[in-house]
């Protein structure tokens, strides 16, 4: 487990403001916290839930409502008021954060995600050499899928710092919220963040068209109108750069491609089959020695074998054509999660629960 500071007197728990448990958490390495009712201050560290404090009384519907009457902005107090719950960023002296303020049965409850300020580079995170090819493309599509809180975020914000070094471009990042600050280098870097600066990601994506872009970031796709767009600046001679909610490169396609009307797919496979460059799937998996979590990849890199099976509809060919892609920089989850087995990285079990093909895995790692 990370090393935990000190914690405070239980006797001076409820603490008088959220930046005094968000010190707390951001020094112990939490990447989230929890304030909610009837419970006791949470936090997420190496993926798991734990109390801060053990014993530490359970906070009450008036603390809750008292600590997010104090730090909340007018305006996301009207949105909570108005629909129930208000999602926005927010910032102090320690970090950047991304929060949700909910109404649920029991009162007001406030959940903080820690936006690490610092933009690794593709070195730090270990990402593949491979990765780097990928951001030399004038135009396509680049996905990062998988659940939430896998380091998404984190391996776009460092495609799109590498770029930044590598190129003279103008960046345009459409985000809910903005979590890296990404500052221009070589390039002009314009960063949007949705609810804020613009009313949605389509709206922001349509107007991005219009701003002479080069690279364009979408931190979500979540529905039809901003996929489609994307799509089109992607195979109009834009790169852009996504996410999904998705686990691995064949469920992204077919999530890609599904959500368009039956009439629309065919040529929409032809277009995506054009312009993808790369699915790029994540998983962070707790270390066998408790230590944290490590990342396992799997990464899908468009062929003329990827192009022609997304064209005709067959994407559960991808894993079989991915396995056999490995000079190309391509790699199946499962491999990843062997080699991190075989590494003595993960445990047997992480590596058995997380695999898509149980048997074979359960063969290699004696379950």
């Amino acid at each position: 487990m990370a090393p935990k500071i000190s914690a405070p007197p239980v006797a001076s728990h409820p603490l008088p403001s959220v930046d005094d448990y968000l010190e707390i958490g951001q020094k112990a390495g939490a990447s989230d916290v929890h304030l909610g009712v009837a419970a006791p201050p949470i936090w997420r560290i190496n993926g798991s839930l734990e109390p801060m404090w053990q014993d530490a009384p359970l906070l009450t519907r008036e603390q809750t409502a008292t600590l997010a009457e104090a730090f909340m902005p007018d305006v996301y107090k009207e949105e909570l008021n108005s629909r129930g719950d208000s999602d926005f960023a927010y910032a102090n002296e320690f970090a950047r954060y991304r929060t949700s303020v909910v109404r649920q049965r029991l009162g007001i409850e406030i959940v903080f995600r820690v936006i690490n300020t610092h933009v690794r580079t593709m070195d730090e995170l270990g990402l593949p050499e491979h990765l780097k090819l990928l951001t030399r493309y004038q135009n396509g599509l680049i996905l990062a899928t998988g659940s939430v809180g896998t380091g998404k975020s984190t391996t776009l914000a460092a495609m799109i710092e590498y770029i930044n070094t590598e190129r003279r471009d103008h960046i345009i990042t459409l985000e809910d919220p903005i979590e890296y600050v990404i500052t221009s280098r070589n390039c002009h870097v314009s960063q949007r963040e949705v609810f804020t600066h613009t009313e949605s990601f389509a709206t922001a994506l349509r107007a991005a068209l219009r701003e002479d872009p080069d690279v364009i970031m979408v931190g979500e796709m979540r529905d039809l109108e901003t996929i489609s767009l994307a799509i089109t600046a992607a195979e109009t001679g834009h790169l852009v750069l996504a996410t999904l909610h998705t686990s691995n490169a064949s469920r992204t396609l077919d999530r890609l491609l599904d959500v368009f009307p039956t009439e629309q797919q065919e040529h929409v496979r032809v277009m995506v089959a054009e312009s993808l460059r790369g699915v790029i799937s994540h998983q962070l998996i707790p270390k066998k020695d408790g230590t944290g979590r490590v990342l396992a990849l799997e990464i899908l890199t468009n062929t003329p074998a990827v192009a022609n099976v997304i064209r005709e509809a067959k994407t559960y060919m991808l894993p079989g054509i991915i396995q056999t892609g490995k000079k190309q920089g391509m790699r199946l989850m499962d491999d990843a999660l062997i080699d991190l087995y075989d590494r003595g990285l993960i445990s047997a079990e992480e590596a058995y629960e997380r695999a898509d093909q149980k048997l074979l895995m359960r063969q290699h790692v004696g379950k």
